[in-house]
């Protein structure tokens, strides 16, 4: 990664890839902090490119971090390859760099984010899979910065 002190900061947004929905976060290589925004449809028809192609435009990333799903045993997962290929055709259609991260428990740590900040009175109104979703995006972010620190 380069030095935080010296290097302009750059926005970087993750994707949390699923058959149904990509959450998605964004943040910067300055503050590190990761902030969930929103979530996209995916479904037969592929990912909802215009919707995706509007939060790009709107966060204006120099980096995307994808997501790459394995199973707990660190084995590729039914979803590995689809993320992958994701990754692939967003690279070509943004003409951004992208970098996948590995996601394992990245839900489960957002749900148990989630679950505290309503325990807490953060947060008041119900989780939806689509706030997991996005969460899980932030911490993927999160994982890529560590990744960036560890290169």
């Amino acid at each position: 990664m380069p030095d935080r002190a010296t290097e302009p900061p750059t926005i970087v947004v993750a994707l949390d890839f699923g058959l149904r929905r990509i959450g998605i976060a964004s943040g910067d290589t300055l503050t590190r902090a990761a902030h969930p925004r929103s979530t996209i449809s995916n479904g037969p028809q592929g990912p909802d490119w215009r919707a995706l192609e509007r939060v790009l435009a709107d966060t204006r990333p120099a980096r995307i971090a994808v997501g790459e799903p394995y199973n707990a045993d660190g084995s590729m997962s039914p979803l590995t390859e689809a993320a992958r290929r994701f990754a692939t055709e967003l690279a070509n259609r943004s003409s951004l760099p992208v970098d996948l991260v590995d996601e394992r428990w990245s839900s489960q740590d957002a749900e148990e984010r989630l679950r505290e900040q309503r325990a807490s009175g953060e947060r008041r109104r119900r989780v939806t899979r689509e706030d997991v979703d996005a969460a899980a995006a932030a911490v993927i972010l999160e994982r890529w910065f560590v990744q960036q620190d560890n290169s």
